[in-house]
């Protein structure tokens, strides 16, 4: 695995457990909480984390070469609470991880197509949507963690994944849920 496979796989990694302890958290709303609108760039948590289900599935899809495109978004719609989400997005996680471990130097220049709807069918580097996926994620669920300290639940640490001194414990056992 070369430097950059390796970072990317510990990037799924990272998204997996971040989602999963975000996640953890946004369940201890309730459903007026969960969908309560806020200030961010979509009105409430519910639509942001459902908005970052969806272009996981979105872009896990196209770097599968799945083939499904936009249509991932047909059953689009806002869910009304965390749990709900819980398994889901842990799917297109486990999904995620196991592309990026499969992962060799030669396939990240490789292009996969993403469907961009009226803008047509576009080949884009796998090294690049991936950074351009981990960035969404990473973004999104920043709005979340904003979202949520606006709530009655204390918005977890996010930014414990990558050193060993701050490494939490609940890491191994995220990552163990679901294989």
């Amino acid at each position: 695995m070369s430097a950059l496979t390796g970072h990317f796989a510990a990037m799924a990694r990272n998204n997996r457990w971040a989602n999963h302890v975000l996640l953890r958290a946004c369940a201890r709303l309730d459903t007026e909480a969960f969908t309560a609108r806020r200030t961010s760039f979509f009105p409430s948590i519910a639509e942001t984390l459902s908005h970052i289900y969806f272009v996981d599935t979105l872009y896990v899809d196209a770097l599968e070469e799945g083939g499904l495109g936009l249509a991932v978004f047909r059953d689009e719609r806002v869910f009304s609470h965390a749990s709900d989400l819980i398994p889901l997005q842990a799917k297109v996680d486990w999904r995620l991880i196991r592309f990026c471990d499969g992962l060799a130097e030669a396939d990240l220049p490789r292009k996969v197509t993403t469907d961009r709807g009226e803008k047509g069918q576009l080949q884009e580097r796998i090294d690049n949507t991936l950074a351009h996926l981990f960035q969404h994620q990473i973004h999104h669920r920043g709005q979340v963690h904003a979202m949520l300290a606006g709530t009655e639940v204390k918005p977890p640490q996010l930014d414990e994944f990558f050193l060993d001194f701050e490494r939490a414990d609940d890491i191994d056992a995220a990552l163990a849920e679901g294989r």
